[in-house]
């Protein structure tokens, strides 16, 4: 099965460098230096994957996303040397799926590429069931058990939860978890963090150390992947 990745940074030695390591984990990579080459590369090919950098000389990378994934359900993954965290939020609620601080290590990023590529299964998968060791959530019906036992979980515990499982393995932003849970992006985060801690509290194992349920500290939170969690 043919995976089409597009590689859109306009520094050529990110792309000698990754271009040949993709191939090799079977990608068809195409690169593109500029936006506007993104964005012709979008229109010709049925993509999966989009790593994106932010800096690119005639556009912000930030403002191109949905146009680079259109009508498809292509993954958008920035790799950017902007480490502010007003840029990594900016970039998550304009779409992006994850970001990767540069410099990056190649092991990290293929980690990345690999959550996506399973994110993305999950979602075209039939059932929307989400599970991790002894927790399963049926989302259509939802249902939370944990070792077998019934979990109740308020409409707004779920809400979040549900909202957490339809991005699980990226970050959701503060912003998406609290217009999912109030529909108001300008409420106290207090009220967020309370849930939050909810949830850990009938979901996880040691709430104290929460292995589920991460934070990233100013940005959002990350619902872990069943394969992630032993690491």
């Amino acid at each position: 099965m043919t995976k089409n990745l597009l590689l859109v940074d306009d520094e050529p030695p990110i792309q000698r460098a990754l271009s040949p390591v993709l191939g090799a984990d079977g990608w068809t990579v195409f690169s593109a230096y500029t936006a506007a080459e993104a964005l012709q590369f979008s229109q010709a090919e049925a993509l999966d994957l989009i790593l994106l950098d932010l800096g690119l000389p005639d556009a912000d990378g930030k403002d191109i996303i949905d146009a680079l994934r259109g009508d498809g359900a292509a993954a958008v993954i920035i790799l950017s040397a902007r480490h502010q965290e007003s840029e990594k939020i900016a970039a998550l609620d304009a779409g992006a799926d994850d970001y990767v601080d540069k410099p990056f290590s190649l092991e990290e990023l293929r980690a990345r590429i690999r959550a996506a590529e399973r994110r993305t299964r999950a979602e075209s998968a039939a059932a929307r069931v989400y599970r991790a060791g002894e927790l399963v959530v049926d989302v259509g019906a939802r249902k939370v058990t944990l070792m077998g036992d019934t979990i109740k979980l308020s409409p707004k515990e779920f809400d979040l939860l549900r909202e957490l499982i339809s991005h699980a393995g990226q970050v959701v932003t503060h912003k998406r978890l609290l217009i999912a849970g109030w529909g108001n992006p300008s409420i106290d985060q207090q009220y967020l963090r309370g849930y939050v801690a909810l949830l850990r509290q009938k979901l996880e194992e040691d709430p104290s150390e929460p292995r589920l349920i991460r934070s990233e500290p100013g940005v959002g939170y990350r619902l872990m992947l069943t394969e992630s969690l032993a690491t």
